[in-house]
């Protein structure tokens, strides 16, 4: 098992430097001049070089790579050219409100997507098996930003059940949650559909085990048969789902947090992207990077606690 931790660890870190590369290289050879984007049409060219001197553009690239990738060992990612503040403190400022959208988002997937999956296996070619399948497929083909303005639509405009967007901030939980009920809807239907989709077909394939059939015939119930013995069987591919989806809802935040006009991490890489905000968009798209690989990383780590016969070949 020791030996399976280290070279998962070893491989999660050199993925982690080559996305650092990859996620630099491309930032930097992107056209256009920042210090032209911060200072304006109107600046001049000593101005313009004594701005690229300060911030590096003219040193070597494998130079700037080098410097940028041992302070953001610590940290530091720089200054951000638009808010000109430390980036660090944007993204610790905005980083709880995407966690809470994500983390949210995936509490609500996980329990809506076990529910239809496992409804759909245990009625299997029955009216409530099709019925799951179809608003599975429906789910699958919604784009979520489109969703996100039919909620807005129904909820907050005729209805007004619930704000339309914007956020109040902690200090109010109640209000908090209820802005976030309609981000979160929006951003876990999608994501809903394919796990349940996958939550179905894994539980069919354990219900038609021996095993399945002997806990049937020695009087045990339908539904202790399938939540004691169908789904811890079943979770594999489920938590491969799960892990991927995580990462999916996280970056997902980038549209419906703009589409809620939510001040989290989504909203501030497009701000970032619009003022080409170089130090920013490199932190952010790093961040985003690192959080997939880590949830990928996590799955292969619980696929030990999961399922016993790879923790004997570990």
């Amino acid at each position: 098992m020791w030996y399976f931790l280290l070279r998962r660890s070893l491989g999660f870190a050199l993925t982690l430097l080559a996305v650092s590369a990859v996620v630099f290289a491309v930032m930097n050879v992107l056209p256009g001049d920042p210090a032209l984007t911060i200072l304006g049409l109107d600046a001049t060219e000593d101005a313009l070089a004594a701005l690229r001197e300060q911030l590096g553009l003219n040193q070597p690239l494998l130079a700037r790579y080098w410097s940028w990738i041992t302070h953001a060992l610590t940290g530091d990612f720089g200054v951000s050219h638009s808010f000109r503040v430390p980036v660090a403190d944007l993204i610790a400022e905005r980083l709880p409100m995407t966690i809470s959208l994500a983390v949210s988002g995936m509490i609500f997937t996980v329990l809506l997507a076990l529910v239809m999956g496992i409804g759909a296996a245990a009625n299997h070619r029955k009216a409530g098996d099709w019925g799951v399948m179809l608003l599975s497929q429906l789910g699958i083909a919604v784009p979520a930003f489109w969703l996100a303005m039919l909620l807005v639509l129904i909820f907050a405009v005729k209805l007004r059940w619930l704000p339309p967007g914007g956020f109040p901030g902690w200090s109010d939980p109640v209000a908090a949650m209820r802005a976030l009920i309609l981000p979160t809807v929006a951003l876990a239907l999608v994501q809903s559909s394919v796990l349940a989709r996958v939550t179905r077909s894994s539980a069919l394939e354990v219900m038609r085990q021996d095993y399945v059939r002997t806990a049937r015939a020695s009087g045990f119930s339908r539904t202790r048969v399938l939540w004691r013995h169908v789904l811890p069987n079943a979770l594999v591919p489920i938590v491969t789902i799960v892990g991927m989806q995580f990462a999916a809802l996280v970056t997902g935040t980038i549209v419906i947090e703009n589409v809620f006009y939510l001040p989290g991490l989504g909203r501030l890489i497009f701000q970032s992207i619009a003022n080409r905000d170089l130090p920013t968009v490199q932190a952010l798209v790093m961040l985003f990077a690192a959080i997939v690989v880590t949830a990928n990383f996590i799955v292969d780590l619980l696929y030990l606690v999961i399922d016993p016969r790879l923790k004997a070949r570990a």
